[in-house]
């Protein structure tokens, strides 16, 4: 059997998502063909970009042939499977969501439909059975006015922001109504005066009793308008929602001529309406913010003269300019000038970061292995300094704006616990009703009028309505990828935020995790009768005609340590396999390498002293070489990819969240990652790991401790990112294959930032767990009390209402969420 990739983006150009389900059809079809014995998704190392891996016999099947099958099969599905992702206007709320999903679900041809209460909704359609135009205009005739937020290719990008027009909503409140945005709560606020004052006048004794009763009737118009609306959305769909049942409550007060608690249940059920949407606006309105990190023109320079245009006309290589105090409009690397970048809107970092102009030797294909002193990102905002930049991506495919998408992409994931109260509430509204059927009969059992039970059964059927539980773990996951977004972190949807907080151990990659992800010099240990300095000046001279990353880092380090920078010029270089190097310095021959290079060399063999020390070192993790001229030892330096500066705080900072596995997984050898390991506090090193060594090392964690997350760089880490529970990828930022790959991604190259998305999840865990208790808890008590006749419909109301606004504000604390110190 042999190996072949193909790129992902060559067979599906309008999908980023390996998850999508047209990746699983085309596995499914490859892997039926003959010849093709295994077919699945990896990452294609520092290219980044997701490929297919084919495992296929050659003597059945050539390259050039996978290839074409492939590229077929991929056209196929891409022209028959569509994907949107559409905001609908007047989607406010999960209630609305699962409507609009049944409504959608209700179209032959639409195979997958996930909405939010935010008004987000991922959708994909079979394009033979249902035509994309039809689709929306049957979206018109269901009342939802829709926007596109993608497009399939071919469409014309400059329809993609373009509305389609869809009719007026049924929710005018939500576009204009009768008194703009603030309609619902204006009406309800009407709606309380009228009960007010309706309510007062029935102490005056003198007064008819017609004139209280209409401003009572004034009190049903004003509070049951909105109600109206939702309710027939609701029916006409076949579903009996929370405003159905509210209803059907006012109208039993009303014919048992109890008009005053009827008035005051639909003046607390508007107002608690009102005051719902207007919380989950705030919300939303923090995800939304987003995307006004970038700014929507750029002043683009060309023959010496700038031109201010759309971000959406600038082209890669385009030159643009960045005044001081403002924002980058692109992904771009600094050509010109020097200045501070505040890059907190995209990694979360406080402290400005010092840019300078590129070396014009130095590569510059790849975003994300340019040097951050070098690249700027759209979105983050110029300090003092002038900076011209050439742009490196496009504006659809900026950092900022894939974050943008996703975040979006993320709202209409449901997390476990959603799932869960979908499923309670499709079982439980039903059970309601038929419990306030057989309540209204109760008169036939015990000794009651009819309307001393249908009473009961109407303050029943408030009681039970399961209002809060609807809204209690939207609003909380909302809030929480909105406080991680702001902070620096992309959570994508409710599952990963749930699953993160529920972790108790963590694996890490070592290499640019825990660790620089570059050598430095660390140790200069020279013999007796040569100086350190004398010992680093030979050594820069002869590692300066290497290209090698260690002999890169000598170097570098050697000439900051160095008081005299006058180096004298080596030349000869000759490179000695896995060993060392050889060159000549002042006529005389330097050998500069490990210690099996001079147990092979000749037979002067280096002092056991020097011996020792190199043991010692290299028992610490470092990687030594020892210097010889001619037959004389000079001493020895030593090199490591040293830990990150807060991995040692952060790793404890995650020890007091309750994290009580911390484990490294590196290829590095074992002697190696335990001396990681215990410089920064690890429980566990594991070393001398392949790529599907870890993999399985996740599935043996995964195994001892239930729930496992994998924390790297999203590339070569990719395998076991996803086996693990939560896959985290480190300095998302530029990187496209951390995006698309981790369940969570720290924009920021910051360790320091796990800490603060842990403790997020914990909050947000524990926030979703109280309003559930909130939320069923009052159901569990307010049913028995007015089933035993204790409470009536006005308190029953509002607890009920009651309950609904504390856990919306309950969940809204997640957005001024601050790490508390650890330390």
């Amino acid at each position: 059997m042999e190996k072949t990739k193909i790129d992902l983006a060559i067979l599906f150009p309008a999908i980023i998502d390996d998850n999508d389900r047209c990746i699983g059809r085309l596995i499914d079809i490859l892997e039926g063909y003959k010849g093709i014995e295994k077919v699945h998704v990896q990452n294609k190392g520092h290219n980044k970009k997701p490929v297919l891996c084919f495992h296929y016999d050659p003597n059945r099947l050539h390259v050039d042939q996978i290839v074409r099958m492939a590229q077929g099969v991929g056209t196929k599905l891409s022209q028959r499977f569509g994907h949107l992702l559409l905001k609908s206007e007047n989607t406010k709320n999960p209630r609305n969501a699962r409507l609009l999903e049944k409504t959608l679900r209700s179209y032959r041809g639409v195979s997958y439909v996930a909405a939010s209460g935010t008004g987000f909704i991922s959708l994909e359609y079979d394009t033979k059975l249902v035509d994309r135009n039809k689709l929306l205009q049957k979206l018109e005739a269901a009342g939802y006015k829709t926007e596109i937020k993608t497009a399939e290719p071919n469409v014309d990008t400059a329809k993609k922001s373009e509305e389609i027009k869809t009719g007026q909503p049924a929710n005018g409140h939500e576009h204009g109504g009768w008194f703009g945005h603030n309609s619902e709560l204006i009406f309800s606020l009407i709606c309380g005066a009228l009960l007010g004052i309706g309510y007062g006048l029935t102490y005056v004794s003198d007064l008819a009793s017609w004139v209280p009763q209409a401003l009572f009737f004034g009190v049903y118009f004003f509070g049951a308008y909105f109600v109206v609306i939702e309710a027939y959305e609701a029916i006409s769909k076949g579903e009996f929602e929370i405003d159905f049942l509210m209803l059907v409550a006012a109208v039993g007060a009303g014919i048992l001529g109890q008009w005053e608690e009827g008035a005051l249940l639909l003046f607390l059920f508007s107002l608690g309406h009102a005051l719902e949407h207007f919380a989950m606006e705030k919300a939303r309105k923090s995800i939304e913010a987003l995307a006004d990190l970038a700014p929507k023109t750029a002043l683009r320079k060309r023959n010496n003269e700038t031109e201010e245009v759309p971000i959406e006309a600038l082209k890669i290589g385009d030159t643009i300019m960045v005044r001081p105090n403002t924002r980058v409009a692109a992904d771009a690397i600094v050509i010109s000038g020097t200045s501070s970048v505040d890059q907190s809107p995209i990694t979360g970092e406080s402290i400005p970061v010092d840019k300078v102009a590129i070396e014009k030797s130095a590569p510059s294909t790849d975003f994300q292995y340019i040097d951050q002193k070098n690249k700027v990102f759209s979105g983050s905002i110029n300090g003092n300094g002038t900076l011209e930049v050439e742009v490196i991506r496009e504006a659809n495919d900026s950092t900022i704006s894939r974050v943008i998408e996703m975040v979006k992409e993320a709202q209409t994931q449901k997390s476990p616990t959603q799932q869960f109260t979908d499923r309670f509430e499709k079982f439980f509204v039903p059970f309601v009703l038929l419990l306030v059927v057989i309540l209204c009969f109760a008169f036939l059992v015990i000794d009651e009028t009819f309307k001393t039970s249908f009473y009961r059964a109407m303050a029943v059927l408030v009681a039970a309505s399961p209002c809060a539980l609807a809204i209690s773990t939207p609003s909380a996951v909302l809030s929480g990828v909105a406080r991680a977004a702001r902070g620096g972190v992309l959570i994508k949807g409710g599952k990963p935020l749930e699953d993160l907080g529920s972790l108790t151990a963590l694996a890490f990659d070592k290499t640019g995790t825990l660790t620089e992800g570059k050598p430095r010099l660390t140790e200069v240990k020279p013999v007796e009768g040569i100086s350190e300095e004398e010992l680093l000046r030979i050594a820069v001279a002869v590692e300066a005609l290497s290209d090698h990353p260690l002999a890169k880092a000598i170097v570098k380090d050697g000439r900051a340590r160095l008081t005299d920078r006058e180096i004298p010029t080596a030349e000869n270089l000759e490179a000695i396999l896995g060993k060392g190097i050889k060159a000549t310095l002042a006529g005389q021959t330097i050998y500069m390498g490990n210690l099996p290079l001079f147990e092979v060399l000749d037979d002067k063999a280096p002092p056991r002293d020097l011996v020792s020390v190199v043991k010692s070192f290299e028992c610490k993790g470092n990687t030594t070489m020892l210097l010889r001229r001619a037959d004389d030892y000079l001493g020895l330096i030593a090199v490591m990819d040293t830990p990150r500066a807060e991995a040692k705080t952060t790793l404890e900072a995650l020890a007091q969240l309750g994290i009580k596995r911390m484990i490294m997984l590196t290829g590095d050898n074992q002697q190696v990652a335990e001396a990681i390991a215990k410089e920064v506090n690890l429980t566990d090193a594991w070393g001398g790991l392949l790529p599907e060594d870890k993999v399985e090392a996740i599935k043996k964690l995964t195994k001892e401790e239930g729930k496992v997350a994998m924390i790297g760089d999203g590339v070569n880490d990719a395998p076991a990112m996803a086996n693990s529970t939560v896959g985290i990828a480190m300095g998302a930022a530029g990187s496209d294959v951390a995006l698309e790959t981790a369940d969570i991604a720290l924009m920021g190259d910051k360790l320091s930032l796990l800490p603060f998305a842990i403790g997020l999840s914990r909050r947000s865990k524990g926030i979703i767990k109280q309003n559930l208790w909130i939320s069923l808890g009052v159901v569990a008590i307010l049913v028995p009390l007015t089933i035993m006749g204790i409470t009536t419909i006005g308190p029953a109301v509002m607890a009920h209402e009651g309950s609904t606004l504390l856990v919306v504000f309950n969940a809204l604390r997640l957005l001024a969420y601050r790490q508390r110190n650890l330390h």
